[in-house]
Parts: structure tokens; sequence; C-alpha cells
């Protein structure tokens, strides 16, 4: 695999299955972290022509996934936890979507809230599709820095109190997003 494809993760176990040779940033949880670590990496100068972002995501509505379907692409991230309308309403400019190239017509939600309340999922549901916590932080930065950025997503709960069951859950989706890079990520 290329060197000038940098895999981002929130975490260890997320990334724990990735080929051989793969340049991984280990981000940590949540979207500050997702974006000092990854602006820090691209700001040291090392050249990288794509940015994906692996990890888990819990998702908003049952009819997305299916036999064989639990791996994603998303076409649009957007950040969920901001009050985008409200500023804007201010004055204030803000961007809180990213459209990404080559996706599968899924929209993710990215907050710093973990997402285990039903009614809260059912907010997401009217705009998404999925949810993590990192996701818009990766593609925000990689577009300031003008870098072609996909996020893959592994669902491991519903995003409702079955996610606390994450670390249960982490290592098979670990497996279906190491596979993806393998078969995907080449360079």
């Amino acid at each position: 695999m290329s060197g000038s494809v940098l895999i981002v993760s929130a975490t260890r176990a997320e990334a724990r299955h990735l080929p051989a040779g793969s340049r991984l940033l280990i981000t940590g949880i949540g979207k500050v972290r997702a974006t000092m670590a990854l602006s820090r990496e691209l700001a040291a100068g090392a050249p990288v022509r794509q940015v994906i972002n692996i990890g888990t995501a819990g998702v908003l509505r049952d009819e997305v996934v299916g036999p064989g379907r639990d791996l994603f692409i998303p076409s649009s991230v957007l950040e969920h936890d901001i009050s985008s309308a409200e500023l804007r309403a201010m004055g204030y400019e803000m961007t809180d979507r990213w459209e990404l190239p080559d996706g599968d017509g899924t929209v993710l939600a990215s907050g710093d809230t973990f997402v285990a309340d039903p009614v809260r999922r059912a907010q997401l549901a009217r705009h998404a599709d999925l949810v993590d916590m990192e996701g818009c932080a990766v593609a925000h930065v990689s577009a300031q820095f003008g870098i072609p950025c996909r996020l893959v997503k592994a669902v491991t709960d519903n995003a409702d109190e079955g996610a606390m069951e994450w670390p249960e859950l982490v290592d098979a989706a670990a497996r279906k997003l190491g596979h993806w890079i393998e078969l995907n990520a080449g360079g």
C-alpha cells in the first residue's frame, strides 16, 4: 500500500486488522482529538494523496442495514452537535456538511455525543443514516488541506442502549474494515 494514503482511526481497536505496512494515524475519540491529530499530521508535510477514515458507526434507521450491508462509504457527513442555523442567523458562516466523492449514498452524522438514546437516535435519523464521533472532523480537516477524503464505516450497533456493547463488537468490525482497505486502498 502506498505511504501517501493516510488511514485515520480513532482507536487501535478499529484499526487492529489493517494490512501490514499501512500508514496509520490513531487520533483518539471525538472531533477535537481527530481535528488536532490530523491537522498536526498533515501540517508536518509528509506527502498525503488521500485520507481514509475508518471506524465504527451506529445505524440510525433499521432499513439501512441488511444481509451483507453493514459496511458503508458515506456520500456526505454532517456535524450534528453544532448550532449552525442559530450561528448563521447571527451572521456567522458555518460549514456543517461535507460532500464526499464515490460514496454509496448514505449520510453520516458526527458529533461528540455517544448516541445510545432512542429519542436522540430518532432525531438524528431525520437527517442521516449512520452516526459516529470523528467523520466530520476528518472530512473538514482534509478539505482545509485540499486532500481527498473517504470515510469507511462498519456498523456495530443501532445507536441505542445496545451501543454500550461496542467493546465486544469492535473486533468483527475491524476485520471488515481491514479487508476493505486491503481490497480498495492499494497503491
